[in-house]
């Protein structure tokens, strides 16, 4: 049986990601936090952030479904 992560989060994949979310100029998650929010208190937030996910206790909340209207076939 194998056990454990496949692949460990460590802090700098945190910080890589926050920086592409960061200058793509992404707008607020589900969760409604918008990035002026997170990076009121970013050392702290990004640090909660990866003990999170680096423990397996995050849990992201359910997707936000939009429809897409397209011109011609449905």
């Amino acid at each position: 049986m194998i056990t454990g992560k496949p692949l460990p989060i460590t802090k700098r994949m945190v910080w890589n990601a926050y920086k592409q979310v960061r200058g793509n100029g992404k707008g607020a998650g589900v969760d409604g936090q918008s990035l002026a929010e997170f990076e009121q208190d970013m050392e702290n937030n990004l640090y909660k952030l990866w003990n999170r996910l680096a423990s397996e206790s995050y849990f992201p909340p359910a997707e936000r479904r939009m429809e897409i209207p397209k011109s011609g076939s449905g």
